[in-house]
């Protein structure tokens, strides 16, 4: 299911074209040559290391669901049985297409300050989710471009891009997950909410409570458009969507292999620590669209 609803911001990054080579060679503009061809370095190596996982991802779907031994596959590729092997254990794992080809980029909201300078600021606890994202892309081989949402944005870049933001923070977080068929936040009552559109269900936080307790809860989807892939992440509370990183960095394999190329959300719980994420799980879903 796309984003119709969306608008797009002009491109970060210009996806390359045969010809872009050759443009970059001829640009008579030093800074912009440099500054494309750095784009198109990070375009190029990104696309490698996919050539890479999409290689293995042959070679071991040749061996399994064809049945040839990987001799005969190193044979009809023309390469030693030797470099099969370094292939299979040294190509990035299948779980990076979750996030697509990259570079992903990263997003979190900027913030109106409420003080006499009404500076605006990103929140400590969102810099730190973002941050442990790009860890975790960066494990799967992934570059990780951060950037900043506007309390008014309603723009999703172009490219491979990860958007943590809730409905209260811009309009970008209630866009997105009005999109989601079956998973929703919803404010009610002085708090917020994951509800289940289908069943009407609704899903609290226990730091919402008095006494506020040791778990929160957070939203994921992930859904491709027009050949990209747009992951959403919300939190109830700023910790819940650290939880649902906290979920991706340990469960991703096994998500991967559930939802596939899929269109999907889930529920995500998270312990705590203080604010420290210690442990998280799906408790709803995942929902295929």
């Amino acid at each position: 299911m796309g984003v119709a609803t969306l608008s797009r911001t002009p491109k970060l990054i210009t996806v390359s074209s045969p010809d872009d080579f050759d443009a970059v060679r001829r640009d008579p503009d030093p800074i912009r040559r440099g500054r494309r061809a750095t784009e198109l370095m990070s375009i190029y190596q990104q696309r490698a290391t996919e050539l890479a996982r999409l290689r293995r991802e042959a070679i071991e779907e040749a061996h399994q669901g064809h049945g040839l031994t990987y001799t005969e596959i190193a044979t009809a590729l023309g390469i030693t049985k030797g470099r099969v092997t370094q292939i299979r254990s040294g190509a990035p794992a299948r779980e990076r297409a979750f996030f697509g080809v990259g570079p992903v980029h990263v997003g979190v909201p900027l913030r109106e300050g409420t003080d006499s300078r009404m500076r605006s600021y990103v929140d400590a606890a969102d810099l730190k989710t973002q941050e442990d994202m790009a860890t975790l892309l960066g494990t799967l081989a992934l570059t990780a471009e951060p950037f900043t949402i506007p309390p008014a944005s309603t723009t999703v870049p172009d490219g491979d891009t990860v958007i943590i933001c809730g409905p209260k923070s811009a309009p970008i977080g209630a866009d997105l997950l009005a999109t989601d068929p079956r998973l929703g936040m919803v404010h009610d009552a002085g708090r917020w909410w994951i509800e289940d559109k289908r069943t009407g269900e609704r899903y609290g936080s226990p730091l919402s409570e008095t006494p506020p307790g040791r778990e929160d809860i957070g939203y994921l989807s992930r859904r491709i458009d027009d050949g990209r892939v747009i992951v959403h992440i919300a939190g109830i509370h700023s910790p819940g969507s650290r939880g649902v990183v906290h979920y991706l960095a340990h469960h991703l394999a096994e998500l991967h292999s559930q939802v596939g190329a899929d269109s999907f959300s889930l529920a995500v719980r998270c312990r705590l620590d203080d604010l420290t994420v210690i442990d998280s799980e799906a408790f709803a879903g995942p929902y295929r669209w």
